[in-house]
């Protein structure tokens, strides 16, 4: 029973974790502009994120701007694309086998230990996922560091992290941290023993034996 509440628990946090990283992906919060110099600039307040560079005036109105060619972005802005991408399907197939394995689930119910494996392989997926959103979000926070300490970047153009490097990294830890809780439900290999052989009991003497 306690290693069904973990399993749940395990699911509950990798699921949140992996919505976590969509809400990330879509965020155009990545970085934004850094007010440090002398000229202080508040009538608007720039973001860049991974699909969109947007604007908000200081009237609240955000204008956003989509990228207009894939081939003219940076090679290091196309991989944290592909991480983020792949750990969003990742995460989706890790669902799926999960939830196939989930002991409160009725499939597969005939043989535990492959329904049980089946929620560890989901957990191993969810695990990847995490780690796949985690260098993504890490190396493009190193790249903004990076620009941001780099004495040739001009003060106007320099960024800072946004909030979606940090929901990024908190999505990534949920998901390693789920998927290591439906991996700990690993069925555990029972050592089998040769069964004990029987010996016949000897009848009591009577003391009618004759020689």
């Amino acid at each position: 029973m306690a290693s069904g509440g973990l399993q749940l628990l395990g699911f509950v946090l990798a699921f949140l974790g992996w919505i976590g990283i969509i809400i990330s992906t879509a965020m155009p919060q990545w970085k934004m502009a850094s007010y440090a110099g002398d000229n202080i600039v508040t009538a608007q307040a720039l973001y860049e994120g991974l699909w969109m560079s947007c604007a908000m005036q200081s009237t609240g109105q955000i204008q956003c701007k989509v990228y207009d060619s894939l081939l003219k972005l940076e090679s290091s802005l196309q991989a944290t694309r592909a991480l983020m991408v792949a750990a969003i399907l990742l995460g989706l197939v890790a669902i799926f086998v999960s939830v196939t394995g989930m002991k409160c689930m009725k499939c597969m119910e005939d043989d535990q230990v492959k329904k049980m494996r089946m929620a560890v392989f989901g957990g191993v997926i969810f695990i990847t996922a995490g780690l796949a959103a985690l260098v993504a979000t890490s190396w493009y926070g190193n790249r903004v560091a990076q620009a941001f300490y780099d004495p040739y970047t001009p003060v106007n153009t320099r960024f800072e992290f946004g909030s979606a490097l940090f929901i990024g990294w908190a999505a990534a830890s949920l998901a390693i941290l789920g998927g290591a809780f439906l991996c700990c439900s690993c069925p555990r290999r029972e050592t089998s023993y040769p069964p004990s052989r029987s010996y016949p009991k000897n009848a009591p003497s009577t003391g009618k034996d004759y020689v």
